[in-house]
């Protein structure tokens, strides 16, 4: 996903004797965030889609992502002027906020170009986190030692970024996941619950589903009123959701986001992520206090569960 698309060259094959090319290439990073706030932003397909392009001139247009064990992921990376390279990873091992392997193949125009086993080791503390990854390339239809070590090295820089914007919080709900997907995903209970408490919710529209949205104002015990509207672009039935936040009706984009729902020994476990759109925005959301709000609008999902 990452390899850096700059040069194109590498999508057509060339003679024999250059194929059979092999490297083994390390990628190192410090971040100035928690492990397991790194283990989302790696992991998350909504947070991969942020940061997987290596430069401003390219795309990447994800048309299958399903992050567990067994599971895959397809995206085409575009730039103009060029063929599409499609990317496969598979996720072989999965060792929350510690270890990830997967395989990764890039192709483009029906010529596989490399394939590569990725193993990444994440560990450190609550406030920073150290990445380490490694790439065992085979390169099949040229030599692509090179533009891995650049597009992984800018990958990496992105991610970092984005780990550093990323808020994470968690909750263990004590009900079936479909009760509490169902509690999220329905147009007339996600209202009376979301929010922090005292907070109260007004909808204008509301339409959960991909490609659509939520309007909204939040309305604080002291009676002001946040606009809100949530623009809703993945929605994956008791697993995950993935939407914008947007400073009211067709504001300005503050943050992507996701829910996703696991479960846990009959419980759920729901992870609420948000990579905010800059970093000033991320430092101003935890000044006041966004991490103990959201937590309390978990807390609040819960109690509703409990009550119905």
């Amino acid at each position: 996903m990452t390899q850096n698309l700059a040069t194109t060259s590498a999508t057509r094959a060339v003679p024999d004797n250059r194929k059979g090319r092999f490297a083994t290439l390390t990628f190192e990073r410090d971040i100035a965030a928690p492990s397991a706030v790194l283990w989302e932003a790696w992991t998350a397909p909504a947070a991969r889609a942020i940061w997987a392009a290596p430069s401003p001139s390219v795309t990447v247009e994800f048309l299958e992502a399903d992050t567990r064990v067994g599971g895959r992921e397809v995206s085409l990376c575009k730039v103009e002027g060029h063929p599409d390279i499609r990317c496969e990873c598979g996720w072989l091992a999965l060792q929350p906020a510690l270890c990830s392997v997967n395989y990764e193949v890039i192709s483009s125009e029906g010529v596989t170009q490399s394939v590569a086993l990725v193993t990444a080791d994440i560990s450190g503390t609550h406030e920073r986190s150290r990445l380490v990854v490694t790439v065992q390339l085979s390169s099949l239809a040229q030599d692509m030692e090179a533009g891995y070590r650049e597009g992984f090295g800018a990958g990496l820089d992105n991610l970092a970024g984005a780990a550093e914007r990323t808020m994470v919080l968690q909750r263990v709900i004590q009900a079936p996941r479909s009760i509490v997907w169902g509690a999220w995903m329905n147009s007339e209970t996600l209202p009376q619950w979301w929010g922090p408490e005292g907070f109260s919710c007004r909808t204008k529209r509301i339409d959960l589903r991909a490609g659509g949205e939520w309007v909204f104002d939040m309305i604080a015990p002291d009676g002001t009123v946040f606009p809100n509207h949530h623009l809703y672009n993945e929605v994956r039935p008791e697993e995950r959701i993935g939407y914008t936040l947007h400073w009211g009706e067709n504001g300005p984009k503050h943050a992507d986001a996701w829910a996703s729902f696991e479960d846990q020994d009959g419980a759920t476990k729901v992870t609420l992520g948000m990579v905010f759109s800059t970093a000033a925005e991320f430092q101003e959301a935890k000044g006041f206090g966004a991490v103990e709000l959201g937590l309390q609008t978990l807390g609040k999902l819960e109690r509703f569960v409990a009550s119905r």
